[in-house]
Formats: structure tokens, sequence, C-alpha cells
């Protein structure tokens, strides 16, 4: 059982870190014998020699092998059909996550326990020190908090299986966690949890509204949930003042529990902070500022922004103003790796500081094959790695596939800014571009729209291999109509955004065809959400796939379906 979380001492949290962070080599070693230690009687462990005499890191990874998800599916399969046995934990696992599905077409499963719950406050007590020191909010401040759970269900074999982010807030810890720091959320848990996330979204929004004075930051867990947001906010605002105003809810909440908790918020009619909300919206100019014009003693906005969600900066800083954005710390479904212990730095700049004690830290080079993995201090300044995290949920020298770059230590342990996946996600042949390499070309080709008031609202990619050649094509939703030759030079510049030098020669030698822009259908890529979630992953927990692989058929017909028209590239014409 997890212990209760003790209340928050700002300075004694920065201390401790200051102190593990000095100390980020002995610190690693006594976790790792932390962790074989209590997972010694797991058979995965045991299968490789591994006993409770095995403390030394070197004889660790002498004996278990580097793994990725692949190789322990069969294992985490057996815990998920009710196993009791220790087969990857020395005790069994009391949930299991569902990873987002996003990369892959299907979620995966992975361990949840307490340990990872304890990670968690830790994580979220750490970073919020940081912030508090740099934005201090007041002892009344309340959160407005995008955070939605969808439902857990039970395995075959008895075992509760939910999103990460769904196990974390239904944990009991999570809430008393929360209040230690001071950051309570304007929204009812029935809203929170309710099973219809459209209803939860409105009804987060009008919480937020109703509490306004009183929010001094706003979070989602990616920036993508903050822009989705406050671009629902821009089609429902005059209903929420209409709620607001005559004190009664809109018929368009109909989750029983959601209603009742929601009217008892309303209270009474506020025809005041109804024309307030009311003359703030219309006094806007495209909505920039939303943000402050909505909760004008904001200090700050808070989610994660880097990787897959820079796309959605650009946007989220328009509804920001000059509200400060803060990065979200660093980690995965499979567990947290680092803090964000620098706040004032913006997304584009934003680094993180490995917590040491979370789990024990391999990095894998990523320039040169054959190279083994070094240790977390051993680390060099300006190289990129892979991850590799050995944790205490049963995984053991697991390759989490994200590359990440060394950029400085914060004492002994170093500061990493996330890159990309790892995995290439469009290749034909000898090219070879990544998640990273196709943000850039969009972004590059984004800035010609951006010339006519136009916005990239959201995009993906797919390898059409049908066609011969082969060729990629990029699906870009848009904002508003403009003329078939600005989109054809959209086009262009996307073929020219991809310099990797397999390509390039690829194209100019015509085994690579013309890449393709499709433009979909406004509301498309929420139809492609709709999807997901329908696949049981939560809606704070939603990213974007970036690429569409064959295998992920359904969201390939969305896109496909919902076509409105394709141009050809002539650049290398």
């Amino acid at each position: 059982m997890l212990e209760k979380v003790e209340s928050f001492n700002m300075n004694k949290v920065i201390d401790d870190f200051e102190e593990m962070s000095r100390n980020a080599d002995q610190v690693q070693k006594q976790t790792l014998k932390d962790i074989i230690h209590k997972n010694q009687s797991a058979i995965y462990l045991r299968n490789f020699g591994i006993n409770e005499n095995t403390t030394d890191p070197e004889a660790f990874k002498a004996l278990v092998p580097l793994v990725t998800d692949f190789e322990l599916e069969p294992y985490i399969q057996r815990m998920v059909d009710g196993d009791t046995s220790p087969i990857l934990t020395g005790r069994p696992v009391p949930a299991i996550s569902l990873s987002s599905g996003t990369s892959q077409g299907r979620p995966k499963f992975v361990p949840f326990t307490d340990e990872l719950m304890e990670n968690t406050i830790q994580v979220f007590r750490t970073a919020f020190a940081f912030r508090n020191r740099e934005y201090p909010i007041d002892d009344n401040g309340r959160a407005l908090q995008f955070i939605f759970s969808s439902k857990q269900y039970t395995s075959k074999g008895g075992v509760p299986v939910g999103t990460a982010t769904t196990n974390v807030y239904r944990n009991p810890n999570y809430k008393a966690g929360m209040r230690s720091i001071q950051s309570l959320c304007c929204s009812p848990d029935e809203v929170i949890f309710s099973p219809d996330v459209h209803q939860a979204l409105y009804c987060h929004l009008l919480s937020g509204i109703l509490f306004r004075d009183q929010v001094q930051y706003v979070f989602a867990s990616f920036a993508h949930g903050l822009v989705h947001a406050f671009r629902t906010f821009e089609q429902v605002w005059e209903e929420i003042v209409t709620d607001i105003e005559h004190g009664v809810l809109t018929n368009r909440i109909t989750v029983p529990s959601v209603r009742t908790a929601m009217s008892k918020l309303l209270a009474a009619p506020n025809p005041e902070l109804a024309e307030t909300i009311r003359a703030k919206c219309l006094s806007l100019s495209n909505w920039y500022g939303l943000i402050p014009a909505l909760f004008p003693n904001a200090k700050y906005v808070y989610g994660i922004m880097t990787g897959s969600m820079e796309p959605y900066v650009k946007k989220l800083r328009h509804y920001a103003g000059e509200l400060p954005l803060v990065s979200h710390d660093y980690g995965s479904s499979e567990g947290w790796i680092a803090a964000n212990v620098t706040p004032r730095l913006s997304p584009e700049e934003a680094t993180f500081a490995v917590v040491p004690n979370l789990g024990y830290f391999e990095f894998l080079p990523v320039s040169e094959r054959g190279e083994e993995p070094v240790g977390l201090t051993e680390v060099r300044i300006g190289q990129e790695y892979e991850v590799v995290i050995t944790n205490y949920a049963g995984l053991y020298r697991y390759k989490l596939g994200d590359v990440v770059k060394i950029v400085g230590f914060y004492n002994k342990t170093p500061q990493l800014k996330f890159i990309c996946r790892r995995n290439l996600i469009l290749t034909i042949n000898i090219d070879k571009n990544t998640e990273r390499d196709l943000q850039l070309s969009v972004e590059s080709a984004a800035k010609k729209l951006s010339e006519e008031k136009i916005e990239v609202i959201d995009f993906s990619s797919h390898v059409d291999v049908t066609t011969e050649p082969g060729h990629y094509v990029i699906f870009w939703e848009v904002s508003g109509e403009t003329e078939g030759d600005v989109l054809q030079d959209c086009c262009n510049c996307l073929d020219r955004g991809f310099i990797d030098a397999g390509y390039m020669s690829s194209r100019k030698c015509k085994t690579i065809g013309a890449l393709e822009l499709r433009v979909v259908e406004r509301g498309t890529f929420r139809k492609v959400q709709e999807h997901f979630l329908g696949l049981g992953s939560s809606a704070g927990q939603f990213k974007m796939p970036r690429c569409v692989k064959p295998s992920n058929a359904k969201v390939l017909k969305i896109l496909c379906e919902n076509v409105v028209s394709r141009f050809f590239s002539t650049a290398y014409d």
C-alpha cells in the first residue's frame, strides 16, 4: 500500500532533488539494487540467472538482454490473462496500462504498479516545486485541468485494465497528491470520470469560468488537448454564457451524475459574470489572448509541448497571449524519466532533468551501430541516444524508442531534449525520414499558408506503395479555403522539405514518386480521434498518429474518404 502523501514543502522537495542529482551515480546503483531485490523472484529475471546476489550493474547488463515491447508481450499477456505467478514482478500487478496505440494502430499493455504511482507523485511534486518557485500560486488557487479518465475494464483474467492516465486518476493517492501541491481541480470528479468526453470538455470549460478568478494555471496532458479545448470554446462560448446567465445547465449535458454535479456548481443565475465573459469574447481579435482574458489570474499554461506536440505550440501561444507556456515532464506509458526543473524555458528550448531514482537508465548511442549503452552519468553533451529503462514494474533493459539529445547536466544528472521517436515512419527504399523530419517539412510548407492567414489544423502521412514507384502522401486539414496554386506551392515545399540524402537522390532518379498532398475536410482529424477513443484511448492521452501504416486500415479509410483536393509535387520535375 502507498503511504499517505505528506504535506508539501517546496524547499525540501528542491533540496531533495539537488542532493539526489549530485549523487546520481550512487542513486542509480541503489535503485537497480532495490529493483532486483523487489523482483528477484520474477520468472523473467530467474531465466537469465538473476538472483538476490546480482547487485552490480555490469553483472546485470551482462546477463539481461536489451528488449523491446515485442519480446515482453508474451510475458505481459500472461499477466493480463490472470497468471498470478511472479512473471515480471515479484508480486502480481494491481493494474495494466494501455498505451495510446496511435503509433502502431493498436494499444499495447504495460504493467502498472504502486511504485509507478509513487513515481508519478514524486515527479509531479518535483516539477511543481520548481514551477512554484518561478510562478508562485495562491493558497486558494485552482487549476483548470482538462483531464479525462476513461473507463477501466477487467480482463478475462480478472486484472483491471485502463490507460496510464486512467490508472493514475483512479488511484486513491492521486487526489491526495494533488491536494498537497495546492492544485485543486475546478471540475467535479463526475466530470473527470464522465463516460462522454464531449460533455466532459464542455463542463471543464464551464467549471473553469465559474472559478475564473481562482484559476492559477491551465493544464492538459498534451498541447493538442489544450488547443482542442479552446477551439471548442470558440464554438460553444455563447451556450456557456447562457448557462451562467440563467443558472441552468444546457440540455447537451445528459449524463445524470455530471448533470447533477454541474447543476450544483451553477447554483443560481449570474448575469454579471455572463456579461463579463460575453464582453471579453467579443473584444478579442481572432481569439488572441483568450486564456488570460478568461482567467485573469492565471500564471502559466502547462502541458507536454515537445516532440509530436510541437506543431500545436504556435496556436496555443496565440490563445495564451503573453502567458508563459511551461512544458510538462518527460515520461511515457512505461514510466516517468525526467522532470522540468527549468520551467522558464520556452517549449522550443525545454529540457528535462533525469530523476535518478525513478528507474535504472541506460542510453544507447544512435549514431554508431554496435555500440553498447552507457550509464546515466556517462552520457556526452551533444550526443543523441535512445533511452533504455529498467523499472520497478517489470521492464528490464527496455528500449523505449525515444531519441533524446544530451544538452547539459543538472549537477550530475543529465538534462535531455526530446528529439523524436526512433522508428522510421517514412521509408520506401534508401530514404529514412522520422517524425521530426516530417514535422520540419510541414512547418516549412505551412508558412506559405500563413501568408494567406490560414493554418494547418492537423496533419498525418502515409507511404503509398500501390503506385509504381511508391510515394509519400501528406494529409492536411486546414482552417480555410485558398487558391489551388497556393496549395501546389505548399506541396512542392513539402517535397523539398525532406532533406534526407536517400530521399533526395531517390526523387531525382525517380525511384520515389512525386509527393502527394491530400487536403481533407474540416473535422476529419476529429473523426480519427473518435476512432482511437473507441478503441479505449483516453482523451487526455491521445496523440495524433503522424504516419498511418497499412495495418491501420480504419484510420487510412477515414482520411482517404474525406479528401477534398489532391496535389502532386513538381519540385523534382
